[in-house]
């Protein structure tokens, strides 16, 4: 597999999470969203067979998104992500041993961090993003905080609670990008209605740049 660049990412920095996806639903859902603008998905491992709806959801946009999983809590789970062609590893915390065996298998990763410390540990580690994570939690001034003693071109995402009103505020604050999830994705909704949620945050992401 030749390794994914962050950098593919920075046109349009938003993450759609898909926690509760199933299978059967996941090309459409993908296709919908994909189709919205999106490029990144991801699919927590704690939906019902995650495995399976990244593998079906890697063939089909293979070259038109970034597909990976989320909820990521060890190194034999994200080795299982890396076998069914998932190229990031996303995760609630900082594990540093994830972390590096993430970049060993060649993916990209973006672990979660609530601290300066943890930050910091992720990024020794290898981390290409950071997560911010519960986003909601930490406001605006807590990642405006954070921000003052990060390096300048640390890419971090806000994650938790974001919705398209305030996704101004979060990146004049400092957010790189967003993790979005049941703003975008509730099991049981419609691809067109999971469509037409994803657009709503590229449409603002576009106004707000």
């Amino acid at each position: 597999m030749i390794p994914v660049a962050i950098e593919s990412l920075d046109a349009l920095p938003l993450i759609a999470i898909l926690r509760g996806l199933k299978p059967d639903e996941a090309v459409a859902v993908g296709e919908a969203i994909v189709a919205a603008g999106f490029t990144c998905l991801e699919v927590p491992l704690n939906s019902p067979e995650p495995l399976e709806s990244i593998r079906r959801l890697r063939q089909t946009l293979d070259g038109r998104a970034l597909v990976g999983a989320g909820t990521v809590l060890n190194v034999q789970a994200a080795r299982k992500v890396a076998d069914v062609g998932g190229q990031l590893i996303i995760s609630p915390n900082t594990n540093t041993d994830v972390i590096r065996e993430t970049k060993a298998l060649g993916l990209l990763s973006l672990p979660g961090f609530f601290t300066p410390s943890e930050a910091f540990a992720a990024m020794d580690a290898g981390a290409d993003a950071l997560k911010l994570f519960p986003a909601e939690v930490a406001g605006p001034k807590g990642l405006k905080a954070v921000r003052a003693v990060l390096p300048a071109a640390t890419r971090v995402y806000a994650v938790g609670g974001v919705d398209p009103d305030s996704m101004a505020q979060w990146r004049t604050a400092g957010a790189s990008g967003f993790g979005i999830g049941s703003a975008v994705f509730k099991p049981g909704q419609s691809p067109d209605q999971v469509g037409r949620q994803a657009h709503a945050f590229v449409t603002r992401w576009v106004q707000t740049g």
